[in-house]
């Protein structure tokens, strides 16, 4: 006989940690940057966007990629098992240390920036489609207009799904919370979040009687998803860091 508390569904457990920024000065300096460079380069091309939708997602793709890498390479930890352990020093009959020029190669910029490489076409490779699936699935042209979604469906992977991927992996473990969103709340996860529901509410004026040039697909969703990205990335690291998102 099994008690009423038994039947009742067990509620998901976590032990993830928020994600800290590095404790440098310039990832103090450039985690608050950042956002601004993201929108302002977004910004830039705003005219040209609703001019002529594809190329500028198209060669907006490079500058969004080098921001997004410089990001996480300067301001957040690189999963662990993405960088394999220095070798130590070894010590000379003089007793000087002499280091190895493997390991000094591995302690220098490529420390960090192979995993963001990885991690940067991991999500063209398989965030952009997997975007573009559910663009489609909550009511994008499937006919029609398929360029415009998959190069929306990119930059949403570039802003929300490369800085996931850097700081957690290929960790079942951490993406099992990440699908069912209840990793605690930061910079990344923030962002994410951020990206995805600017991106849904950006959906609200395409129906809307106004006859403006921005209304067209897929601008106001692209343009939701950058500024979910940045007001999501500030409260996540500010106002909601290390709290969930409760469904019951």
């Amino acid at each position: 006989m099994t008690s009423a508390t038994d039947s009742k569904p067990r509620k998901l457990e976590s032990t993830s940690l928020p994600i800290d920024i590095l404790n440098t000065a310039a990832a103090r300096l450039y985690t608050h940057i950042h956002p601004f460079l993201v929108l302002g380069v977004y910004y830039l091309r705003f005219n040209a966007l609703v001019a002529d939708p594809v190329p500028t997602l198209l060669s907006s793709l490079l500058p969004l990629s080098i921001l997004q890498i410089s990001y996480v390479v300067t301001c957040l930890p690189v999963a662990k098992g993405s960088i394999k352990p220095s070798v130590p020093a070894k010590v000379t009959k003089q007793g000087q240390r002499k280091t190895p020029a493997s390991t000094k190669a591995e302690n220098g910029p490529t420390r960090a920036l192979v995993p963001a490489v990885i991690s940067l076409l991991l999500a063209l490779m398989l965030g952009g489609p997997f975007l573009t699936v559910l663009l489609i699935l909550f009511g994008a042209p499937l006919t029609t207009h398929f360029p415009h979604t998959f190069l929306c469906a990119t930059h949403m992977s570039l802003l929300a799904v490369l800085p996931l991927v850097y700081v957690h992996g290929v960790d079942a473990t951490k993406w099992r919370e990440v699908s069912s969103a209840y990793l605690p709340f930061d910079d990344v996860f923030g962002g994410t979040i951020g990206t995805l529901l600017g991106a849904w509410f950006g959906a609200v004026p395409i129906p809307l009687d106004w006859d403006r040039e921005w209304q067209k697909w897929p601008i106001t969703i692209i343009t939701g998803a950058y500024i979910g990205y940045v007001v999501g990335k500030f409260a996540g690291g500010y106002l909601l860091k290390g709290k969930r998102i409760e469904f019951d």
